[in-house]
């Protein structure tokens, strides 16, 4: 039983591995049967699941704080059917073995284990692990299943930021909801971010602008500007100090070399996409989803803006295969401009996924399938 994270996802890996027979919520055949989770089908239990106190409203400061000696799971309503339709299929006679084919990454690591977990499971459990949805990296990711257990400290990871969230927002919300008698809705990662938006408005709010002047001189071929002078005055005065001849009294010549830019860790990405196109963090992230789903990017969610010492080959290949793939790189000559891949190799720096590439499949894509903002 292979149990990805999407539909989308569960199909392509059907497709190479033969699971072609289709059937209300997975696919089936040649010795597997492939489903998926939607994302998060199970979650932590709210507080109102383990103590009568926790259900009365108003909610009282006596009450708190609420940490439960041992967390409590729920299958939320709205995805009690796949969840019951996976545990089903746990369950199934036939079923030996289980392969996790979720994200690679601690969230998708945990997508699976929660319904794992819930369902009661113990047959064991081998890992997919794919950086990119092309079709060779999912033959070479079958080819290569890890056991199961080695990614236990990434589920535990995983699961401790889970549990940290809950504590802070369940706690955090029901404590300032009481104090200012109004629902106020209170996270580990909202609230920071909130107060980041305030402050910035604050300071906003609070500017005066102020005028400034500046003398400039028109020097024939260049000119020469002063700096910010305070009042109309002052400059005025400058400006009479200038005669009608001026000497150069020294000049300074510098060569300097900028290195390139690294590759896209996820932050970076989102960073240019903003100030280039003025997409949101999450329309960028949405964007980089989809195409890796399209099997034209690698793993989306990666923090390391380095690839390992075995990708140079591949990654002098991409550099080929996308310059001829755009029309920007028809001027590119790989013999004036060869790329320095030595500068993106760092294995330290490179943890659960290297930086972000794009795929072979790069050079037989049809781009007009691809909506404006992903081709951006």
């Amino acid at each position: 039983l292979v149990i990805a994270e999407k539909p989308s996802v569960g199909n392509s890996i059907a497709k190479i591995i033969g699971a072609n027979r289709r059937a209300e919520g997975y696919t089936e055949g040649n010795g597997y049967i492939v489903s998926w989770c939607f994302g998060h089908l199970v979650a932590l239990a709210g507080p109102e699941e383990y103590s009568e106190a926790y259900r009365r409203k108003p909610w009282r400061f006596e009450d708190l704080p609420i940490i439960p000696d041992e967390f409590r799971w729920t299958v939320p309503e709205s995805t009690s059917g796949q969840f019951e339709l996976l545990k089903s299929l746990m369950e199934r006679p036939d079923v030996d073995e289980l392969i996790c084919a979720t994200d690679a990454g601690r969230e998708g690591e945990c997508v699976f284990r929660y319904v794992y977990n819930e369902a009661k499971c113990t047959k064991p459990v081998k890992r997919l692990w794919i950086s990119s949805m092309t079709d060779e990296a999912i033959r070479d990711g079958f080819r290569n299943l890890r056991d199961g257990s080695d990614y236990d400290a990434l589920y535990r990871s995983g699961l401790a930021r889970s549990k940290a969230d809950w504590i802070v927002g369940m706690n955090a919300t029901r404590l300032f909801t009481c104090k200012y008698h109004s629902l106020l809705s209170v996270g580990r990662v909202q609230t920071p971010t909130l107060a980041m938006l305030v402050e910035r408005e604050k300071k906003i709010d609070q500017f005066n602008s102020s005028k400034y002047f500046t003398v400039v001189l028109g020097c024939g071929k260049f000119t020469a500007e002063s700096g910010k002078i305070e009042g109309e005055l002052n400059a005025n005065r400058t400006a009479e100090h200038c005669g009608n001849t001026a000497a150069v009294t020294s000049v300074v010549t510098e060569q300097k070399n900028a290195n390139p830019p690294k590759l896209y860790d996820l932050t970076s990405l989102q960073r240019d996409a903003n100030k280039l196109f003025g997409y949101t963090a999450q329309q960028t992230l949405d964007c980089a989803q989809k195409l890796y789903e399209t099997k034209l990017l690698t793993y989306p969610r990666t923090d390391s803006c380095y690839i390992t010492d075995d990708m140079e080959h591949t990654a002098e290949e991409m550099v080929r295969l996308t310059a001829a793939a755009f029309p920007f790189g028809k001027e590119y000559d790989e013999q004036k401009c060869a790329p320095d891949i030595s500068r993106l190799i760092c294995n330290e720096k490179v943890s659960d996924h290297h930086a972000l590439l794009p795929t072979r499949e790069i050079s037989r894509y049809n781009f007009n399938n691809l909506t404006e903002e992903c081709y951006n």
